[in-house]
């Protein structure tokens, strides 16, 4: 069992983890402490708890949206073909279009 040291807001922690997922834990520890870091610049040092508790609302919303893009993506994948006296129609092109801006921002 692997283990890893990150740091979260300042504070140490030792984490298991399976063996050769160190890194992959490495970068989402360091990923929710950027998140943690922009929340104290914006309300300061309001304890752990809370800003761990926003952090991870943050990062679920970004989740959420990201779903709803993915699936938004994959019915327009999936959608049968226009048919020829469809074709004229932009039917499927702007959803496409708007799902792949919104999974790539």
């Amino acid at each position: 069992m692997g283990q890893v040291q990150v740091t979260i807001n300042g504070r140490s922690y030792r984490l298991d983890c399976a063996d050769g997922q160190e890194h992959r834990l490495s970068e989402l520890a360091r990923y929710v402490n950027e998140k943690v870091g922009h929340l104290v610049q914006n309300f300061g040092q309001v304890g752990d708890v809370r800003l761990l508790m926003m952090a991870a609302l943050i990062t679920a919303d970004e989740l959420f949206d990201l779903r709803e893009a993915y699936s938004q993506l994959e019915e327009a994948l999936t959608a049968p073909p226009p048919k020829p006296e469809e074709a004229a129609e932009p039917s499927q092109g702007p959803r496409i279009v708007a799902a792949t801006a919104k999974v790539a921002s």
